[in-house]
């Protein structure tokens, strides 16, 4: 075995591991495929021998990488409709791939990405890294060009901006699942005080581009106005089809046969705290959705 192929191997190892985090980091699996990519053409240049960690290395290259693709990101984008939505790994409503699995260990729900992606791109590291993948500060400093002291503070009011909304799940998939059905057929009933029972008080509802019927809203809070726009909703003719968004209960709707929205369910304690609407439609188009055929 020459020497690249040794490297490729050994890629391979950490393959998995650093396309969660530049998922994390990016919210979207196209992004982070080609920092991963990057990071094995910069690691197939690079002399690594003295490299000890190249597990470390390389989850600092796609730290970068995926540093400067969400700056670049922030500079080229105009005033958005609405919250920039994370691309959803959507399964199956009965089981999750197991590459997506290992994608998403440790909660990584569609609600938690959405939030991360009102954080500031050095913020966003900081959390990852830290909250994430335990990375000490003294090797996230570098990346983030500050002390360890000032990158403990990003990954601090992230922390912060993260635990002001509810983004980790009821761990009872049966349970979301029970809870968000009775959600859809109060929607499709028109019945709105079903709708209002399994709904929190402070409910949020965040709508990507494109999800927006006339006269609503793209960020919704608190039961009643939830319910009222659900009802909106449910006047549009829309074919909805259950799915696992990000390994929560969720759903795909379609209309005429084209994908309308990807619907992400936040359920706490039997109620509906948030949900989270992907429905770009020249995004969704990009979505492999074939999975919810077989």
């Amino acid at each position: 075995m020459d020497d690249q192929e040794w490297l490729a191997e050994r890629f391979e190892e950490h393959r998995t591991r650093l396309r969660a985090v530049a998922y994390r980091m990016l919210g979207s699996l196209s992004e982070a495929d080609d920092a991963v990519q990057e990071a094995w053409l910069r690691l197939s240049r690079a002399d690594t021998s003295d490299v000890e960690n190249l597990g470390g290395w390389l989850t600092t290259v796609v730290a970068r990488v995926s540093l400067n693709m969400l700056r670049s990101r922030q500079s080229r984008r105009e005033e958005p409709l609405g919250p920039h939505m994370p691309e959803p790994i959507v399964d199956r409503g009965d089981g999750t791939d197991p590459e997506h699995e290992a994608l998403l260990a440790d909660s990584v729900s569609f609600a938690l990405l959405v939030v991360l992606e009102t954080l500031a791109p050095a913020e966003r590291l900081a959390f990852v890294l830290h909250d994430m993948f335990a990375v000490p500060f003294d090797e996230i400093a570098p990346i983030v060009e500050r002390s360890p002291e000032a990158a403990r503070q990003l990954a601090s009011r992230a922390r912060r901006r993260v635990q002001s909304e509810r983004t980790l799940p009821d761990a009872d998939l049966d349970r979301q699942r029970e809870v968000v059905d009775a959600f859809l057929a109060a929607a499709r009933d028109g019945d709105f005080d079903a709708l209002v029972a399994v709904l929190d008080p402070d409910v949020v509802v965040r709508a990507g581009l494109g999800a927006v019927p006339a006269g609503a809203s793209r960020e919704v809070r608190g039961a009643e106005a939830v319910a009222g726009q659900a009802l909106t909703y449910s006047r549009l003719g829309l074919l909805t089809q259950p799915a696992l968004i990000n390994g929560v209960a969720g759903a795909v709707t379609t209309r005429d046969g084209q994908p309308f929205s990807v619907d992400a369910f936040t359920v706490r304690g039997g109620k509906i705290v948030a949900i989270d609407i992907f429905a770009d439609p020249a995004r969704l188009r990009q979505l492999d959705l074939t999975v919810l055929d077989h």
